[in-house]
């Protein structure tokens, strides 16, 4: 990636003329000329200068026999549409400049037919790069991720000149009487890095001249501890996850709660980026949402028009297209017992039912008593053949229920998710099997109420196929949990 500017055009110099370390294992070695393509992505921001910008990276890519690609993009035209969910020049700039850099490394893949994990995008970040970013993320407000600054790798973009500084590129490149492209807007301090780069950084270095070695040490710590805890909070995440849809995610808010909060935050950021990647959340947005889930209740607006609220006891987090959408999950509130039961009669009559609106159909929940003499585990059975298994009475006590009523908790299936079908004799099946073999087209499945004993409680019901042999009726049972379900 070469904008003309002094630290990429060092970068195709070296690139074309002496080794680089790319992160493949090698340490530094010599790249093949014939592996390498030059990327610049004109912004149309600075008129002619940006013109001037793409001819000079085009001469210089052909001086060394390097093919060149120019993507051109309004990039002030885009903020202004916020079709990227920034209006931030800057952010959408660099939006733009790395979607081009892995279309064009996917292209020349494909055309070289090789993997697309085979690429790797080369930058010119700096030492002073980092340095900079560094201090931008702390002005913001962030935690050790931002602070850990610019990685040397991530996925396959590689940042092979972050151990130079800025001078020494400048100076190597006049040693070999190479000339570059000057950005007038750099020296335009309305802009955060160029504050931080003429007003910070220079202070700095007047207290520390080895300010740049020392903050890469500092950022390459901050990088591995920040690497471990994200693996520690994937897996807190995953077990933590109850719903993940397109542009939506649902977290168990009181187990969030409970969580360490250094996991928590991460976490936390990890499931708005899978909601909505384009929104750029910062500390502040983060520490709200851990506000809301400490509460139990509430809402936050979030950027790119994401959202975040807690509701049923869980953090729901949607982009701005999910929100119009129905909920497919909820707690199923379960009334109270009604009166003692009658002497002739073989289930009490039920009192109020709780009701649960789903996107596909109504969920609804109530206690019965089994009246002395009565046989209940004959009486489920006649009631799922007279329901065609639309409503069905498990035992009220294997859910968990008692005769104060409760609340179960709604949701889709969850990936892996297993349950003990009825019948079956305790053997377990999982559930994307059930749904399979009950043939429900692969569209619909995520639509599926699935009724558990709670957020992380086990299944009792998969309305309307099959409830969980755990929960069934015996003759033992005194009070009967009726679920009933009607689709749309």
């Amino acid at each position: 990636m070469v904008s003309g500017g002094a630290d990429s055009t060092a970068l195709l110099v070296l690139a074309a003329t002496a080794a680089l370390d790319i992160v493949d294992g090698r340490g530094e070695a010599v790249i093949a000329r014939e592996r390498l393509h030059v990327l610049h992505v004109n912004h149309q921001l600075r008129g002619i200068d940006a013109d001037e910008d793409e001819e000079f990276v085009r001469g210089l890519a052909a001086r060394y026999g390097i093919p060149a690609t120019v993507r051109r993009v309004d990039v002030a035209k885009l903020a202004a549409s916020a079709q990227l969910g920034d209006t931030n020049v800057e952010n959408v700039a660099r939006e733009v400049r790395y979607a081009a850099a892995n279309q064009l490394a996917n292209e020349l893949c494909a055309a070289a037919g090789l993997p697309r994990s085979s690429a790797r995008i080369l930058t010119a970040h700096t030492a002073n790069d980092r340095a900079e970013t560094f201090f931008m993320h702390a002005i913001k407000g962030s935690g050790a991720q931002g602070l850990s600054s610019i990685p040397r790798r991530r996925n396959r973009i590689v940042r092979p000149l972050l151990g130079r500084t800025h001078e020494q590129l400048c100076d190597l490149l006049r040693m070999r009487g190479i000339v570059w492209r000057e950005d007038a807007t750099n020296a335009d301090t309305r802009y955060l890095r160029n504050f931080v780069r003429h007003e910070i950084v220079s202070l700095a270095r007047q207290r520390n001249p080895r300010l740049f070695e020392s903050m890469a040490a500092t950022c390459d710590i901050l990088s591995d501890e920040d690497a471990y805890l994200t693996q520690v909070a994937s897996r807190a995440y995953r077990a933590l996850e109850r719903r993940h849809g397109q542009g939506l995610v649902a977290l168990d808010a009181a187990r969030l709660a409970a969580a360490d909060v250094a996991i928590a935050r991460r976490v936390v950021r990890m499931a708005v980026l899978d909601a909505c990647p384009q929104c750029r959340l910062d500390a502040r947005h983060v520490a709200r949402i851990l506000e809301v889930v400490a509460a139990g209740e509430g809402s936050v607006s979030l950027p790119a028009g994401a959202d975040a609220r807690v509701t049923y006891g869980a953090l729901f987090v949607r982009s701005r297209e999910a929100q119009g959408h129905a909920d497919t999950s909820g707690w199923l509130e379960v009334p109270r017992l009604p009166g003692p039961a009658g002497a002739s009669a073989s289930l009490v009559a039920p009192g109020a039912a709780g009701l649960l609106s789903l996107g596909a159909g109504t969920l609804t929940a109530r206690l019965r008593e089994v009246s002395a003499g009565s046989a209940p585990e004959s009486l489920a059975r006649a009631h799922a053949r007279e329901w065609d298994g639309l409503s069905v009475l498990l035992d009220a006590a294997a859910c968990g229920i008692g005769q104060l009523g409760g609340r179960l908790w709604v949701s889709g299936p969850e990936v892996g998710e297993v349950l003990c079908p009825l019948g079956m004799h305790g053997q377990s099946k999982k559930l994307s099997d059930l749904l399979i073999d009950a043939k429900v087209p692969a569209s619909e499945r995520a639509a599926v109420p699935v009724v558990r004993a709670g957020v992380s409680g086990p299944v009792l019901w998969v309305a309307p196929l099959r409830a969980d042999e755990r929960a069934r009726v015996t003759d033992a049972s005194r009070v009967l949990l009726e679920l009933a379900w009607r689709p749309k």
